[in-house]
């Protein structure tokens, strides 16, 4: 074999993995080296079990106070509901069942604190990771960083080195903990890939807080790249160029600069109306998932909440009626006169909360979830929506059942919203009586019975993520099938028009809250097809509001027409992307 060329480890490398957090950015690599995992055992005597335990409870109140700290950091930079995600981990310090089973093992096999603190916490996370469910086993996660923290202060050492850097520089690295992420200094993190990791990773989610760009779920970069190495980062698409050509460079300086510049005219579209340019208006919501996005949905200009996705205030524990009142009537007060729309919680699939004792299901996604879960557990539903109904005092809130699949849920859904309703009246506490009512059509069964639904609510909202899923048996997570998972799908289409037509016909409006409404390339087609209302995530209500203003309402009837005459999903698509360079060119320069 002849050899390679002297300058082949110099030459260009391409990586590929999961954007979480956008933004282009290089620097000099920094390469994070693997901790050693092993702890030395050694034997002790029944008398050194007091000493041990006094070393573990000095660990733990040392870590305690680490947490605190993050905490307070985190909450003076980003507010307190970025904070709130290391509740678990505080509340995994004071768990008793692991305490009192550090405990035992200490007792009965008389070794060190290190090699107990190591064997439980080790054998708790392997259990959840066993359950291959994705949010226990990002939980695994966080047991493991809370064990690495234990451990380096029952060692005395420095929880990172990444808190003693000199200059700034791109962190790689095998995995990233949540608190490693949080504790990063902007000054000097510039941005950083991992082997390890998934979008709804802590980690993932701090790193989008702190405006940090990162590419997770690499396999091996931490195996391919040297310290010092030039890394160029681009956290939109999930690639990492290792040792970029000087082309690569400036192509990539000139689309940093093309989209910073975009991004400056989009945030002075705040106060303008979601309005086609032959004079179409369109009312562009936000999706949200806890009160304080609520200010970042005003911020950047939106309509209102279309989505206030209520199960992530039951992340840590289940909130009282009280508790859930005030979180509601928060946001319904930020957005005041705007409305709110807060579904009721849908939980079950990818959203799994340990603490009401679900149980595990070979095919959550079809199983027991959302709308389903809620009738099986009346009592503790209409404490969500007498919760939701006291919110309504000012009269712009309305109420969304997820996951409908037939007329019969609906009925009893709002059966039992007459009955919470009759319970406040009874306690003498005022709400909106002629609150309104709406359901979300994502399984294909709801779209074609939408003529049987719509007489019993008052609007309809396409959840277009799982209605595609569902429809085309995709897993829209599953790499293997990505190809597949085809929005512009011809059944899609059809089913879309069908249930918008619908609602028109029974007098009743139809709203878009999936990933389609915030693709700047689908929102003409959405348009032409005849949605009532799109609602996006907040930092994405400026772009899609930027294309509703390119568009004139002729051209996305004609997109629309044609879609549905269609009988492809690549040649709908080929439609979108040509209107879209035609009257936005530079959206689509920042979305490609």
């Amino acid at each position: 074999m002849d050899p390679q060329p002297s300058n082949a480890a110099a030459a260009e490398l391409e990586l590929k993995g999961v954007g979480v957090s956008p933004g282009i950015i290089s620097g000099p690599a920094f390469v994070l080296a693997p901790e050693d995992e092993s702890v030395v055992v050694r034997d002790i005597r029944p008398a050194d079990v007091p000493h041990e335990l006094q070393r573990y409870e000095q660990a733990l109140v040392a870590t305690r106070q680490q947490i605190r700290d993050l905490q307070h950091r985190m909450t003076e930079s980003l507010g307190k509901e970025s904070a709130e995600i290391f509740e678990a981990h505080l509340l995994m310090l004071e768990d008793r069942a692991i305490y009192d089973e550090i405990v035992r093992m200490l007792q009965h096999e008389l070794k060190n604190i290190e090699y107990v603190l190591h064997e439980v916490t080790n054998r708790y996370a392997q259990a959840l990771h066993d359950l291959q469910d994705e949010y226990l086993s990002e939980r695994a996660v966080d047991v493991r960083d809370i064990a690495r923290r234990l451990l380096h202060n029952l060692a005395g050492r420095s929880s990172s080195a990444l808190s003693e850097l000199a200059e700034p520089c791109i962190i790689i690295a095998h995995d990233l903990s949540p608190t490693e992420t949080a504790g990063l200094n902007k000054s000097k993190v510039l941005a950083f890939a991992t082997d390890l990791g998934s979008p709804t990773s802590h980690t993932a989610i701090m790193a989008r807080a702190l405006g940090i760009p990162a590419v997770v779920g690499m396999h091996d970069v931490s195996l391919r790249v040297t310290a010092g190495d030039p890394v160029l980062v681009d956290g939109q698409h999930g690639l990492v160029f290792v040792r970029p050509v000087a082309e690569r460079i400036e192509r990539y300086e000139r689309k940093r600069k093309a989209h910073a510049a975009i991004r400056l005219r989009l945030g002075e579209l705040r106060d303008q109306a979601a309005m086609t340019r032959d004079g179409y208006n369109l009312p562009l919501a936000a999706n949200i998932e806890l009160p304080a996005d609520a200010d970042t949905a005003v911020l950047n200009g939106a309509d209102g909440i279309g989505l206030f996705r209520t199960e992530f205030l039951f992340l840590n524990n289940v909130p009282s009626e009280d508790e859930q009142t005030e979180a509601y009537l928060q946001v319904a007060r930020r957005v005041a006169p705007a409305t709110t729309i807060i579904r009721t919680m849908d939980i079950g699939g990818d959203k799994f909360i340990s603490h009401l004792k679900m149980p595990q299901q070979v095919n959550p996604f079809m199983g027991w979830r959302a709308i389903r879960f809620c009738l099986a557990q009346p009592e503790f539903f209409k404490m969500q929506l007498r919760a939701i109904l006291r919110a309504s005092t000012l009269k712009n809130v309305k109420i969304m059942y997820p996951m409908i699949s037939n007329v019969k849920e609906v009925i009893e859904a709002n059966r039992l919203l007459a009955e919470a309703k009759n319970e406040l009246t009874a306690r003498g506490e005022p709400y909106d009586e002629n609150i309104e009512v709406g359901v979300m059509i994502e399984v294909p069964s709801a779209a074609l019975t939408a003529d049987l639904i719509a007489p019993h609510v008052r609007f309809f909202s396409i959840g277009t993520n799982d209605l595609v899923q569902y429809t085309l048996a995709v897993d829209r997570v599953n790499e293997l099938v990505t190809d597949l998972y085809e929005p512009t799908h011809p059944a899609i289409i059809k089913l879309i028009k069908h249930t918008i037509d619908v609602s028109h016909d029974h007098g009743i409006w139809t709203g878009v809250c999936g990933e389609m409404a915030a693709n700047p390339m689908l929102v003409p087609l959405l348009v032409g097809l005849g949605v009532d209302e799109l609602s996006v995530n907040a930092p994405g209500v400026p772009l899609v509001k930027d294309v509703i203003r390119s568009l004139r309402y002729s051209q996305a009837e004609e997109l629309g027409q044609a879609a549905l005459r269609s009988g492809s999903a690549d040649e709908v698509l080929h439609n979108c992307h040509t209107l879209l360079a035609q009257i936005a060119p530079e959206i689509l320069e920042l979305v490609e």
